[in-house]
């Protein structure tokens, strides 16, 4: 079971403090671990509060969000690219970014798919946050919530409405790139070694089918919301996408996730 500090008690240490969400595998939160765990990155699990106010937090790094990394006394990083960059300097070794102009463009432009405003886990989430908006059967509470998370993913019931298209648009670029790369025998993303975009892959890859519960244990409430069951993104995700989640997981991160 992870180890957790507070907010304040994590304000006044050194070295890299990361914050995270316990319980609960955030695909972000989720490649954020991938990325120092590949990395052997040493770091202070900081405690976020799930849904709550999360003011310490909001002093401390001017934000409520998970994952953040702190290193020193440097500016709070939210984003998952500034993450990783922090990251390969930290530790360059082994690259997660490819050297080659062309294969770093396109780790980051299927990367910002996958992880950016508008992309895969952005849109999955609207997807989720309308399945209980739009139910009138649904409990307060859970509303409450999708109403918290809606406000900051700017929901709108007709954004929510088109988000699957916009998902099966990714994981169809997603495995053609797969499909590319086997077609050269790389069994990689990108270039012929693991790279960022395989960890993030890895790690969003759970909201469309979490990995199985003794991997990845979950409420029971979580699972439900995670998996997805939309037509349109069902028939645009290729078997080959989960396989490589799973090849990814099995051969370089963590198992089973320890959050």
């Amino acid at each position: 079971m992870a180890e957790y500090v507070e907010v304040e008690e994590a304000k006044s240490m050194s070295g890299l403090r990361v914050v995270l969400t316990p319980s609960v595998p955030g695909p972000w939160t989720e490649a954020a671990r991938g990325i120092l765990h590949v990395k052997r990155i040493p770091y202070i699990k900081v405690r976020q509060e799930l849904g709550g106010a999360n003011l310490p937090l909001l002093e401390w790094t001017r934000q409520t969000t998970a994952p953040v990394f702190v290193y020193n006394d440097e500016r709070p990083r939210s984003l998952w690219n500034d993450q990783l960059f922090l990251a390969e300097r930290l530790q360059p070794e082994p690259a997660l970014i490819p050297s080659s102009i062309e294969d770093r463009v396109r780790m980051f432009g299927l990367a910002n798919e996958i992880c950016g405003e508008t992309g895969f886990g952005w849109a999955r989430r609207l997807m989720m946050l309308h399945g209980t908006l739009s139910n009138p059967s649904a409990k307060e509470d859970a509303k409450g919530f999708a109403r918290f998370l809606g406000a900051k993913y700017g929901y709108e019931p007709a954004l929510a409405e088109a988000a699957p298209r916009r998902v099966a648009e990714i994981v169809g670029a997603l495995d053609r790139q797969l499909a590319a790369q086997r077609e050269r025998g790389s069994r990689y993303m990108i270039g012929d070694r693991l790279s960022a975009l395989d960890i993030y892959w890895a790690a969003f890859a759970a909201l469309f089918e979490p990995l199985p519960q003794e991997l990845c244990p979950m409420s029971p409430g979580f699972r439900k919301m995670y998996v997805c069951t939309d037509p349109t993104v069902r028939a645009a995700m290729s078997p080959h996408l989960l396989a490589h989640r799973d090849f990814i997981y099995h051969e370089h991160l963590e198992l089973p996730l320890d959050m």
